[in-house]
């Protein structure tokens, strides 16, 4: 467990690190409401998802740079704070359009708070020791999206859906506010890069050239995008084809975080013991065999049931395998963190957006387009791995 004098540190970029989630998952209970609400349909209101996703990707290729050369706390508050005036927009917005652009703007800042968290780690911990911590710190952020969509559902009932997005703005007015209590500066004058967009270009070129970097970061892109998959389809999967409530939906996507929390607890306990490596190898296991056994319910016509389970397998490792890739990542790079986090968090936060699009742009009269979606993702991430990451030994 972790020591008394990083939990309230851990407890804090937790919070931090649960904006994004709280800002995709509260507000899919919902996604019917909204496009009733603003004359749309699911496609369209899917697609704002896609945009938060996107925005956030195209904002992380600023923030990772910005924070190696000018220090991580200023980019975590000005991005909070961006993130919370844009919930309050969403708020007020009248159309899809209007919220299509809101959600792109907050994705963009959100980012911000992503790149940091990654950054402000790995200056204070060797590689296995940000791989736990950020297992602990996944732990942490987990009770987000574990709440996030009975809230969202509950609150969308009895006070309509633009309450969400008011709540969401309060949350993350006040985790801006602890954090500029709170939380020190890590990353010392004498560490900080120069912000030139030929050496930020240089950097990425570096990054990019490197196949074992390339490798952890397309895995861990593709394990997510899988993910997103099912965070685009899933509520009019299980509210319309499967006809399940709201409210009801919302326990539904809480059992994928208790599976999370699962997987996380035991890769904290565990990857110091057996290594970062091994760790990632038995996740991309478990979420490629999730993958093969999602699509058998829905030919075989088994029910409800038959999706959840696999779904709840395949979610669980996600932040096993985001753990344990960055560690990887980061640990041969530490003066380029932020750079390095940014780029590989616009590759996954990308790739994501990419796919949610097209689950968005699917036919959605069956569940078979966005759970093989999530299976080709899973095949993929396990491909890059092995095939980019494992001539090095010590990979």
């Amino acid at each position: 467990m972790p020591s008394s004098s990083t939990l309230p540190l851990i407890i804090l970029l937790g919070a931090v690190s649960a904006l994004t989630p709280l800002a995709i998952d509260m507000y899919l209970p919902a996604m019917p409401a909204i496009a009733e609400a603003l004359a749309s349909n699911s496609h369209r209101v899917q697609a704002t998802l896609a945009a938060y996703t996107g925005g956030f990707a195209i904002g992380q290729l600023l923030f990772g740079p910005l924070s190696d050369a000018r220090g991580r706390r200023p980019v975590l508050l000005g991005g909070i704070l961006i993130f919370a005036v844009a919930a309050l927009l969403c708020a007020l917005a009248g159309s899809i359009e209007m919220l299509t652009w809101l959600r792109a703007g907050q994705g963009f800042a959100g980012a911000a708070s992503a790149v940091v968290v990654q950054a402000l780690v790995r200056d204070l911990f060797d590689r296995e020791d940000f791989a736990r911590t950020m297992a602990y710190i996944t732990l942490v952020m987990t009770v987000a999206p574990l709440v996030a969509p009975m809230l969202g559902g509950h609150l969308a009932h009895w006070f309509g859906w633009r309450s969400i997005f008011w709540v969401l703005a309060a949350f993350a007015f006040l985790v801006a506010l602890a954090c500029s209590l709170r939380l020190p500066e890590t990353l010392s004058p004498a560490r900080r890069q120069p912000l030139h967009l030929s050496a930020i270009l240089r950097s990425y070129l570096r990054l990019l050239t490197s196949r074992r970097a390339l490798g952890f970061m397309l895995c861990g892109a593709f394990s997510f995008a899988g993910m997103f998959a099912f965070l685009t389809g899933a509520a009019f999967v299980y509210i319309r084809l499967y006809g399940v409530s709201a409210q009801h939906a919302g326990y539904l996507f809480g059992l994928n975080v208790l599976s999370l929390m699962l997987f996380t607890t035991l890769n904290g306990r565990w990857v110091r013991r057996l290594g970062s490596a091994t760790m990632l190898r038995l996740a991309l296991g478990l979420q490629l065999l999730a993958g093969l056994m999602m699509p058998v319910g829905p030919l075989l016509g088994w029910g409800l049931w038959a999706v959840v389970l696999p779904i709840m397998l395949y979610v669980g490792v996600i932040s096993t395998i985001g753990s344990n890739t960055m560690a990887s990542l980061l640990s041969t790079l530490p003066n380029l963190a932020g750079t390095a986090s940014s780029l590989a968090g616009t590759l996954r936060f990308g790739t994501a957006a990419l796919v949610g699009a097209l689950v968005a742009a699917l036919p959605d009269q069956s569940a078979l387009y966005m759970l093989l979606t999530m299976s080709l993702c899973a095949l993929v991430s396990s491909l890059c791995y092995w095939l980019l990451c494992t001539s090095d030994k010590t990979a």
